[in-house]
Formats: structure tokens, C-alpha cells, sequence
């Protein structure tokens, strides 16, 4: 066998170089000559199976010594330079070449292949899911939509703004409200709160969405849902100018999600769509269950994921199927249990349990639930999954909280980003 100068080659490492020659000299035969690789053909020479001898004036090869048992054979595999576990890896890589072009699969050694070739999930243990950060995620989102906004100052714009309207005295939204300005201000775009009372008239508050909709220093405009029950949201979302709509709730806005043109799409469903792309969860061709028909949340998640990836605002190219409050929860099992992806935000504590979803399935969960804890009496917010029984399932699972909720603020600055610079994408 040909040595290098300074190295030697054990017994087991020069039958493992043989194998893989021999592998490699079979594979790039032409098929027809595969069948008679010891026949003569003067047309095309077999190439060598085997490596020419060592140079006249060099020392052979030591032979090995004879083992006497397999305990000794062994063991003087393991003394010899170039074998034990080594020698091993190499002549089963050897074996592995040549017989799994032949269509035999991999040849195993074992101890040694088992390890090679064992691939993940194969193991026997079953790892608990990834669990995606919305709070890491939604920063990186603000650091690059903080430089979108030093850029487009420094071009010698007008820094952009963020109007808020908040309606009536309810704690969750006082707190949805704090958190987005705080964002905005650490990004560095502007915000104002505008508070009304509860009994406020709906008139009043059409009034206030013209004065900011033709106020040239107002980027965006945010009304806090819910409203009270004498306000019609919808009348509202439509009052606001849909170049300032950075909620995507007015009609055109959906209107032109759902023709898949570009358009201010809602912070929460762009939210899960961005935690979707940047997770690297794959949605061609994939079942996808959407636990929720809400127009704000529900409806324009399912329009993203199901749309032509090749139209103007691509889409995920999903087989998507939304249920509702009535779908019985048998057969909303049923849908869960075929989903690659399942998207829950029906409002409903735990309605997503492990024996709905099958293994390896991602689970990103949109709920906002209050409910007390059984064991410290404390009021605590829990989503629409049984978050510990899932993620041992899962392959890639959202927290509440932690979750989508910062992705839902970060994608609501984005969208005010884009309405200072009158563009939609």
C-alpha cells in the first residue's frame, strides 16, 4: 500500500482505503461495464481497483502478527496505528459506498455505523419542542425598524408619528396602550395618547379620526379595541385613512389583503406570519389549521398562509382550514391531528391539548386568557394551548406570554414606519 513520508497506516485503515477505492473506481464505471468489472475492454480500461505498490528502495509494510483469538485480534487492532474505532469508521465507510449504490442500504458496524449513520428523532427519546421567543425576536425587529428610522430622518424627513386613541378605563388595554409606547419611543418614533371616556359618542370619535387623518405630522393612526358596545368598530376603522391605518383594519386594507396586493396588513396576523418566516417553518404544501375566524385576527392569518407565493404580497401556499366556536371539538380534533401548523386564537383557555396535535407539528398560539390559578389563587395569563403537555410534541411551540404579543407591537411599529414613507409592502 502507498504510504505518505512520516505517517503509517495500520492493517484496518489499509483494508477501509482499499474498500473505498474500490467504491469509487466502481462508481465511475459506465453502467453497462458495472456487470463486468473484471473483463478486459480495451476501449475503456477499468480504472485501478487497487493501489500500486510501494517504490522499489522503500520498506514494505510490516505484516501484522498473527492474533491468536479474538481478544487478541482486537486488541492489536487497537495498538496499531491507523485501527481500533478508527479503522472501523473506515472500512465501514467503505462497505457503506459501495453497497449503498448497489440499492443495499449502508452496511452497519456495530458500535460504530449505529453511531455514523443513527439520524435525529431516530434515537429513541423524544425532544420537547423549540420554544420560538417573540420577546428575542420582536427586538431584532425593532433594532432594524430603529434603523429604518434613523435612515429615513437622515434624508431629511419628518421623524414618524403614532396616534393613539384609547376609549374607556379597561386595564388590559391601558396596558396594550403603555407597551406600544414605550416601543415606539425606543425605536425612536413619535406617539401621542388621546383618552375619552367610556360614554364617549361615536360622532365625537369620527370627529378625531378626520382632524388626525388630515393631520400632515400624523404617520399612523391606532384606535384600541375593544370599543364600547354603543360604538360600531367597524364604522370607526373605516373613519381612519387607510395610508394612517397601521392597525390593517379598514376595509380597503383587507380588501386588498385578500386580492393579495400590497396593503398595511394587521399587526397580529403579520405577527405570525413573520414568526413563521424568520423560524424557517415550512408552509409549501403544508396542512395548516387556523383555530379562530375573527376579521381581525383569525381571517387574515388564513389569507396570508394559503395565498399564491408568486402573486404581488406572496402568501404561504398552505391547504388551510379555519374553524370556530362551532366546530365540534371532535372533528376540530380531527383537522388538528392532520395540521403540519396549527394557529389557535379562538379566546378559548387550553382548547389545544397534546392528544390534538400530532408529533412534530408546529404550534403558534395567538391567545389572551385570564384565569385564576387554582394553586396560588392569582389572576395569570395563559393562551389558547395547554403550553407543557404540547411542547412535549411540538417541534416549534410560542409561550403566553412571550409569544406573539411583542411580535404583535413590533409589526404594529413597522407598519407605522411604512406609513410615514407612504409605501405598502
Amino acid at each position: 500500500m502507498e504510504t505518505r513520508p512520516g505517517t503509517r497506516a495500520g492493517p484496518g485503515a489499509q483494508r477501509g482505503v482499499l474498500l473505498a477505492r474500490t467504491a469509487e473506481a466502481f462508481l465511475v464505471l459506465p453502467w453497462r461495464q458495472r456487470a463486468r468489472v473484471g473483463a478486459k475492454s480495451p476501449a475503456t480500461p477499468r480504472p485501478p481497483a487497487v493501489p500500486p505498490l510501494p517504490p522499489r528502495g522503500s520498506a514494505p509494510p510490516r505484516a501484522p502478527e498473527p492474533c491468536r483469538g479474538p481478544r487478541a485480534c482486537r486488541r492489536a487492532d487497537r495498538e496499531t496505528p491507523g485501527g481500533g474505532r478508527r479503522g472501523m469508521a473506515t472500512r465501514a465507510r467503505g462497505f457503506s459506498l459501495l453497497r449503498g449504490r448497489l440499492g443495499r442500504g449502508p452496511v452497519r458496524v456495530p458500535g460504530v455505523a449505529e453511531r455514523a449513520w443513527r439520524g435525529f428523532g431516530s434515537s429513541g427519546r423524544r425532544h420537547e419542542a423549540i420554544i420560538i421567543s417573540g420577546t428575542d425576536m420582536a427586538k431584532q425587529i425593532q433594532r432594524e425598524i430603529q434603523q429604518g428610522v434613523e435612515s429615513w430622518i437622515a434624508l431629511g424627513n419628518r421623524r414618524p408619528h403614532l396616534s393613539i386613541i384609547l376609549v374607556g378605563d379597561n386595564p388590559a388595554s391601558h396596558t396594550y396602550v403603555r407597551n406600544k409606547i414605550k416601543a415606539a419611543s425606543a425605536v425612536g418614533i413619535c406617539s401621542e395618547l388621546i383618552t375619552k371616556p367610556r360614554n364617549v359618542s361615536q360622532e365625537e370619535l369620527l370627529d378625531i379620526t378626520d382632524q388626525l387623518n388630515m393631520d400632515p405630522r400624523v404617520s399612523g393612526i391606532l384606535v384600541q379595541l375593544p370599543l364600547p358596545d354603543h360604538v360600531d368598530e367597524r364604522t370607526i376603522c373605516n373613519g381612519i385613512a387607510p395610508e394612517k391605518d397601521v392597525d390593517g383594519f379598514h376595509i380597503i386594507n383587507i380588501g386588498r389583503l385578500c386580492l393579495d396586493q400590497h396593503s398595511l396588513i394587521p399587526a397580529t396576523a403579520s405577527a405570525v406570519w413573520e414568526i413563521i418566516k424568520r423560524t424557517g417553518i415550512e408552509t409549501f404544501g403544508k396542512n395548516v389549521v387556523v383555530a379562530g375566524r375573527s376579521k381581525n385576527v383569525g381571517m387574515p392569518i388564513a389569507m396570508l398562509l394559503h395565498t399564491d407565493g408568486e402573486h404581488e404580497r406572496p402568501g404561504g401556499d398552505a391547504t388551510v382550514t379555519i374553524a370556530h366556536r362551532y366546530t365540534p371539538r371532535e372533528q376540530l380534533k380531527a383537522h388538528t391531528q392532520l395540521a403540519d401548523i396549527i394557529i389557535v386564537a379562538a379566546g378559548i383557555p387550553r382548547l389545544i391539548t397534546a392528544d390534538m396535535v400530532r408529533e412534530g407539528a408546529a404550534v403558534i398560539d395567538v391567545g389572551i386568557n385570564y384565569i385564576q390559578d387554582p394553586v396560588t389563587g392569582k389572576t395569570k395569563l395563559v393562551g389558547d394551548v395547554d403550553f407543557e403537555a404540547v411542547k412535549k410534541k411540538a417541534s416549534f411551540i410560542t409561550p403566553v406570554p412571550g409569544g406573539v404579543g411583542p411580535m404583535t407591537v413590533a409589526m404594529l411599529l413597522k407598519n407605522t414606519l411604512l406609513a410615514a414613507k407612504n409605501i405598502t409592502c
